[in-house]
């Protein structure tokens, strides 16, 4: 698990001075939960770094920037960033954002600045297809996920009629419209498709939508912020239909939050649960960084970091582009297996997971 990553003493304190990595997700808001998870894993990562000598002799220090899950203050926040450089302060990585969109508005002034960005999870597909020579994911796009859903609903679930239902975010607008292609390829159909609002929590006009369109099945492309208030209120108007949601619910908010009605859901992930990909010695240390447990993202932080310093290893320099040319060149070992970065910063084999609620926790689905 430890990242051995240059020069420097083995196994001591980094004696060349300090190199910063960003970790820009929501701090802070509706969302505040799941950035924590990203910015745990992450200074775990820095940590074991730093243990093992650092990046070149240099100790990593994890600056966060909460982007309240807003774009507006994403891009005021790189202000930041831009300071830090002026300074002559080596800043080499932004991990972020957590958000599709809060990603796409920052990347337009990150494009231009000497510093790679990896986010953990920003799946919108148009980030790889924007031409930026310092972008990586270390999670799957939006058309790998929705083909990985559909196919799951109709070859695992058996079902062909399905309710989709997203939110009015760009991540859930696009996947939504990406699911409903994905059935159509696969002799199936999207029989009704609602648009709710980011942080909704009242459903009663919409399931009678879905009451009246008679679904096999509903799809949900949104946030932990409104799914668990969807899936109780179709519990309490009788609606007993296999759900499936999206990454973006994928944190212990959507059981928590149920009131019970969660168990037999399923979700799809960009990452295992940590109980899945890490042992228990991972989790241990993480509690002692973070001082409180992993949640479903922080291994995606984690994995972030571990790109960054990988980035830096093979190339043998502290260079943005000189970094961004390895990852693309060379295949990064990581906690969750090797990576393969494409010319454009999508992995070149993606995976995506699949989790059903059982006795109030995520449970892996072998299909």
């Amino acid at each position: 698990m430890l990242i051995v990553a240059g020069c420097g003493r083995p196994n001591g304190e980094p004696t060349q001075g300090d190199v910063v990595v960003y970790v820009a997700v929501p701090l802070s808001g509706f969302q505040a939960n799941g950035g924590q998870t990203v910015l745990g894993g992450a200074r775990l990562a820095a940590e074991e770094i730093n243990r093992s000598g650092g990046l070149m002799g240099h100790r990593v220090v994890v600056r966060p920037l909460d982007d309240e899950s807003d774009s507006d203050v994403a891009v005021e926040q790189v202000a930041e960033v831009q300071a830090a450089l002026q300074r002559g302060e080596r800043v080499i990585a932004i991990i972020g954002h957590l958000n599709s969109g809060q990603t796409l508005a920052a990347m337009e002034l990150y494009k231009d600045m000497p510093l790679i960005v990896v986010t953990p999870t920003a799946s919108e597909q148009s980030l790889t297809e924007r031409g930026y020579t310092n972008f990586f994911r270390v999670n799957a796009s939006d058309d790998v996920q929705a083909a990985v859903c559909a196919r799951f609903l109709i070859e695992k679930l058996g079902v062909r009629r399905v309710a989709v239902v997203y939110n009015d975010t760009g991540y859930g607008r696009g996947l939504a419209a990406a699911l409903v292609a994905e059935l159509q390829a696969r002799g199936g159909e999207a029989v009704t498709q609602i648009e709710v609002a980011e942080g909704q929590s009242q459903y009663a006009a919409e399931i009678a939508q879905i009451q009246a369109a008679n679904p096999d099945a509903i799809f949900y492309a949104g946030y932990e912020i409104e799914a668990p208030y969807l899936r109780y209120e179709l519990a309490q108007a009788g609606v007993n239909l296999p759900m499936l949601a999206s990454d973006g619910v994928f944190l212990a908010a959507s059981i928590d939050e149920a009131a019970g009605t969660a168990e037999g859901m399923y979700v799809s992930a960009f990452a295992p649960s940590p109980r899945y990909a890490a042992d228990a010695s991972w989790i241990e240390a993480y509690q002692v960084v973070e001082y409180r447990n992993p949640d479903t993202y922080s291994v995606n932080g984690y994995v972030a970091m571990q790109v960054v310093a990988e980035g830096v290893r093979r190339a043998r320099s502290l260079d943005a582009g000189q970094v961004a040319n390895a990852l693309r060149q060379e295949s990064i070992p990581t906690l969750l297996n090797t990576l393969r970065y494409q010319p454009d910063g999508n992995l070149t084999d993606p995976n995506i997971w699949i989790y059903r609620v059982t006795d109030d926790q995520f449970e892996q689905v072998d299909w």
